[in-house]
């Protein structure tokens, strides 16, 4: 009786051992199964897009000995620059600073670093609408007055029509790879499955220069000229805005 008992625990455990092999075995199979029986295809797409926002960036930059009067030299033309636009009709919320810098200013004088107090720099940022970018030559004319120089001039897209572009670029560039592996695998008698993965490859926007300046200062009567001409001759036109999306059937 015991000698039947011992038999039939090794069978069992040499069935549970199969089972477990086998089942081991087919998972092994259809795993190899789901990722060797894929597809992957890149889409790509353009969308058209019109500028609707014409910024024109300042640049104010103070020499002080100390940090604290270069800042309210800074601080001073900031203000005057504001001021000015806002006189000019231009709605102190479209004015942005950018970004503010305060940092040692040394010059080599007689291969000798020489310490010549500090720089103070301020980057202002004048949205308008696409359609009033004939109000370009007053904003000049304003920053100018106040002692800023002009950085450069871009027709760019606001984020709200940033994010509609990109939704529709990234819609028809996912639809090109759906379209491109559906093609392919007909081509070789087969139809696609499910969406096994996708990756979102690149989404390019980027804004329309019109107008940089030659030097870091942008208060040159040169820069100035050709600022104004720039402002003056601009004809936007469409800009493209790109999109790629790699799936995996």
């Amino acid at each position: 009786m015991e000698k039947s008992i011992k038999i039939t625990s090794i069978i069992m455990l040499g069935v549970i051992i199969t089972v477990l092999i086998l089942a081991v075995s087919l998972n092994g199979i259809f795993q190899g199964q789901s990722t060797t029986n894929t597809i992957s295809t890149e889409g790509v797409s353009t969308v058209k897009a019109m500028p609707n926002l014409v910024s024109v960036y300042f640049n104010v930059e103070t020499k002080a000995k100390t940090s604290e009067n270069a800042t309210k030299l800074n601080s001073d033309i900031v203000d005057e620059l504001k001021s000015s636009l806002i006189a000019q009709g231009f709605d102190e919320s479209r004015i942005q600073t950018q970004s503010f810098s305060v940092y040692p200013n040394y010059e080599w004088i007689g291969g000798k670093q020489v310490d010549k107090g500090f720089i103070a720099t301020h980057s202002i940022k004048l949205e308008m609408s696409a359609d009033e970018s004939s109000k370009i030559g007053k904003a000049i004319d304003a920053g100018v007055s106040a002692g800023a120089g002009i950085s450069y001039i871009n027709f760019e897209l606001s984020q709200e029509k940033q994010n509609e572009y990109k939704a529709e670029a990234m819609k028809l560039a996912a639809q090109d790879a759906k379209i491109k592996a559906q093609a392919t695998a007909s081509g070789l008698d087969k139809q696609i499955g499910d969406l096994v993965s996708v990756q979102i490859s690149n989404f390019g926007y980027y804004p329309w220069n019109v107008y940089t300046s030659m030097d870091s200062s942008g208060r040159g009567s040169g820069d100035i000229a050709l600022a104004k001409e720039a402002a003056m001759n601009i004809n936007p036109s469409e800009q493209d805005v790109t999109a790629s999306v790699t799936a995996t059937f």
